[in-house]
Order: structure tokens, then C-alpha cells, then sequence
């Protein structure tokens, strides 16, 4: 359908357009009931701490890359040392988190599990009035409507970001006939987020608890020397792979269970790159395009339901990934070691920087199951530590060989610490597909208002 509107050119000089602009803009205009953002805040726009130095323990710092549409990705976090957070910058419950640069316009809102985090410098937060809902608003500041409006507002020739100023003038489309269906939908999705990720943890307790190993007792030792002949089964030279506290995590391991390995119980197999002139961004997306996933977009074990790129059917039917309900992923590039399961409302292609695993049959023998196998490649003992062992880098890249994510040792359990673990996982995952349904009708509930 071909759309139409005129638009004042006195207007038009003032701004930055794209030609797809037009239209949203027209109807935001011409409504009553849109209003700029300037009017529902009362505290903000404010900017977080600027701090550099990383540790190992503190607090979560967040970066604009661990803003995901809607919540916060703790996948990759970094974490700061910091006693006391500034009284602008301390978070609170409901508070609505903005990227200023990177992708400029994407939006969070915090949960009871983000109030001690520190927000980096490019994450811009909004406390909004009492009388405005602020579930809404995170619903609108994520839909396309609110994205293409920050598009043709950012500044700056380097580094492109949104600027207070302009993010205040923003037109906010505030209609009785959205805000209580959205509002208690976002208010699901935020409770369905929460939930899962108690059930994981409580998931990884009760790993920790039935191993039984001492993890903090195990020395991160800074000097070490290696025999020559610990080499000789091995191919990997690399200082990492003889590292101490990785090497001494998996004998402690192996001294309380017995360990499988990875690709004696699973087949791994790589996506496929499909060629950044088949993506189709955000904003670009087509009804029938499908997510390309990419491996930043792995976030809190889950696919990204709302992912920056997205390719057509034709290429997804052509390349017939056959990725199903229960398949893990794991990245091999880049950002090694995140992982996901795959749920029933997933629909995608994945890159050649992650990895598919899908149990074999040889698994039933060790009454293992996928949820169980996904929690142990979820921890940083036997996920991360033997990613970092195998770890080569490839030009410039730091890169996994599929060969290497096989000799991954698992753990086995006795089969009851299994099954409850597999029954957590499982609940924590049907909360998570829920929570994308929802996100998946409110976006399109706010789209359709505008028939975009």
C-alpha cells in the first residue's frame, strides 16, 4: 500500500529526514495526543559514571551493550569498584535507561534486580511522573515510531548519539486506548523476566551444593611453569591452555564425578553467514524477514527477541538451519562462551559465530538432558574457563574451533540432581518464551496503531 502526506517544507529544511519519516511524522503531528517526552519526566535526562578499571567482583557496571529493548543483559558484564553510587545516578525501581550512542534509542526498564548496578556515561536515565505510566513509555520508546524519531535527531560528524535536548522534544503518542493493555503487558513481561532468572539461579545453587568442589579454595596463580611433555598429547601451545586455575578447576571437578565429553553426548554444528547486503536493520524490517542472530545478540541465555538485524524468508527456507525448541547455542567468535536455548516462539538464522548443540541419543545413558547440559555450559568453570583454554585468535578475532567446544568435559550428576535441575530450567525457559510473546503483541499492538 502506497501512502501519501504533505508535508510542510519550512519544516522539513529545520530537520533530519528519511523519506520513511514523513508519514510517522505527519500523524504524530496531527494527534492530540501526541506529547513531547520533556513532559513526562521529573527527574533527568541524566547521565551515569564514567569508570575504566574492571575487576572480577563488584559491582555491574552497565555499558550501552548491555542494554537490550526493554531489559538488561548481564551475559557479558563488566563490574566496578564503587562504595557509594551518586545520588543522580542511583537507580530505582521503574526508572527507564536510554542509550545515547552505539544504537542510539534503545530502552530498559529496571527491575528489582538492577537497583545496585552502575550506569555507564552513555546511558542516559528518565524518571518519569507518577501520573504517566512508565511500562507504556518503554513499550513506545522501543517501537519503531519512537526509533525512527531518534534516527533523524542524532548529532555528532565521529559518533553519532542522541543529544538531551533533542531526545526531550520527542513526540511520545499517549492514547487511553494503548496504555493499560501495553502498561499491564509490560508489567508481565517484567515479572515473567524476574521469575526465570531466580529460577536459574536457584538452578546453579543446587549444582554448586551437589559437586561439592571449593572453587574459591583453587589458586589463580600469576607465575607457572609447564613440562614439556604435558604437551605432547596436545596440539593448543598457548599459555592459557596450561593456566593453572582452569587446568586444577576440572581434576577438582573430576575427583567428585565423573565428566563426559561434549561431543561424545551432542552434535555441533556452526550457522552460516548470509552477507551484510542481505540484512535488513531494525527499522528496515519486512512483515516476513527473519532474525539473524548475531553473537552479541545472546543476552540473559535467551535469543533476542527484538535483534538488530534481520534477513528475508527466502534466504532462511535456502540455508534450512533445522534449529528446534531445546537446541543450545553457544558463540565461538567474538564474544566467546555466551549461550541460549532455543524456545518455541524462536525463529531465526544464526551466524557463523555461534553454534548449534542438540543432544544424541548416547546422552540418555548419562540421563542427561539439554537444560542440564545448558547450565554447565552456562558457568564460568565449565562454560567460560575451557572456552578460554582453546581460545586462538584468528587474524584479529579471538576464535573457538568446533573440534575444541566437543572436548568440553561435563559433568554427571546423579540423576535425581539432574531432573530437579532439568525441571528448573526447563520452568525458567517457558517463562522466558512467554515474556517474548508478550514483547512480540506489543510491539506489533503499537506498530499497527501507526500501520507500519
Amino acid at each position: 500500500m502506497i501512502k501519501a502526506v504533505t508535508i510542510n517544507k519550512a519544516i522539513i529544511e529545520k530537520e533530519k529526514w528519511t523519506p520513511k519519516f514523513a508519514y510517522i511524522y505527519k500523524k504524530l503531528e496531527t494527534s492530540p495526543k501526541a506529547i513531547e517526552l520533556k513532559n513526562f519526566i521529573y527527574e533527568g535526562p541524566t547521565n551515569g559514571v564514567d569508570l575504566r578499571n574492571f575487576i572480577d567482583e563488584g559491582r555491574n557496571y552497565i555499558r550501552i551493550s548491555d542494554m537490550r529493548r526493554f531489559f538488561i543483559s548481564y551475559s557479558d558484564i563488566r563490574k566496578v569498584e564503587l562504595d557509594k553510587i551518586p545520588k543522580k545516578a542511583q537507580l530505582q525501581e521503574n526508572d527507564i535507561l536510554i542509550s545515547r550512542k552505539g544504537t542510539p534509542g534503545i530502552s530498559v526498564i529496571t527491575t528489582s534486580q538492577d537497583l545496585n548496578n552502575v550506569i555507564g556515561t552513555e546511558v542516559i536515565l528518565l524518571r518519569i511522573k507518577k501520573e504517566y505510566s512508565p511500562y507504556y513509555l518503554v513499550a513506545f520508546f522501543n517501537s519503531k515510531v519512537f526509533f525512527e524519531q531518534v534516527v533523524n535527531n542524532l548529532s555528532g560528524a565521529v559518533s553519532s548519539g542522541i543529544n538531551h535536548p533533542s531526545l526531550k522534544k520527542l513526540k511520545i503518542l499517549y492514547d487511553e486506548n494503548l496504555i493499560k493493555n501495553i502498561s499491564d503487558k509490560v508489567k508481565k513481561t517484567m515479572s515473567l523476566q524476574v521469575k526465570s532468572s531466580e529460577l536459574l539461579d536457584i538452578a546453579k545453587n543446587i549444582y554448586y551444593q551437589k559437586l561439592g568442589v571449593d572453587f574459591l579454595g583453587i589458586k589463580k596463580e600469576t607465575f607457572y611453569s609447564v613440562n614439556l611433555s604435558n604437551f605432547s598429547s596436545v596440539d593448543l601451545w598457548s599459555p592459557t591452555y596450561s593456566y593453572p586455575l582452569y587446568v586444577n578447576t576440572i581434576k577438582a571437578i573430576q575427583k567428585k564425578c565423573r565428566t563426559v565429553p561434549l561431543g561424545e553426548i551432542t552434535t555441533v554444528k556452526k550457522g552460516d553467514e548470509v552477507g551484510s547486503d542481505n540484512y535488513n536493520k531494525y527499522l528496515d524490517k519486512r512483515g516476513d524477514d527473519i532474525s539473524f542472530i548475531r553473537t552479541s545478540d545472546l543476552v540473559n541465555y535467551e535469543v533476542d527477541p527484538l535483534s538488530d538485524f534481520y534477513i528475508p524468508e527466502e534466504i532462511y527456507k535456502e540455508l534450512k538451519q533445522d534449529i528446534k525448541i531445546n537446541d543450545i547455542l553457544f558463540t565461538k567468535d567474538g564474544k566467546i562462551g555466551m549461550t541460549a536455548m532455543i524456545t518455541k516462539n524462536d525463529k531465526m538464522i544464526i551466524c557463523s559465530g555461534v553454534s548449534r548443540l542438540r543432544l544424541k541419543a548416547e546422552a540418555k545413558k548419562y540421563n542427561l538432558t539439554s537444560e542440564y547440559i545448558f547450565l554447565i555450559l552456562s558457568l564460568k568453570e565449565t562454560g567460560l574457563y575451557p572456552s578460554i583454554r582453546r581460545t586462538v585468535i584468528a587474524s584479529t578475532l579471538p576464535h573457538l574451533r568446533e573440534e575444541r567446544l566437543k572436548e568440553f568435559e561435563i559433568p554427571v550428576l546423579e540423576k535425581d540432581s539432574i531432573d530437579e535441575i532439568t525441571k528448573l530450567i526447563k520452568e525458567a525457559f517457558e517463562l522466558k518464551d512467554e515474556k517474548k510473546k508478550l514483547i512480540k503483541e506489543i510491539r506489533e499492538e503499537i506498530d499497527n496503531y501507526f500501520e507500519i
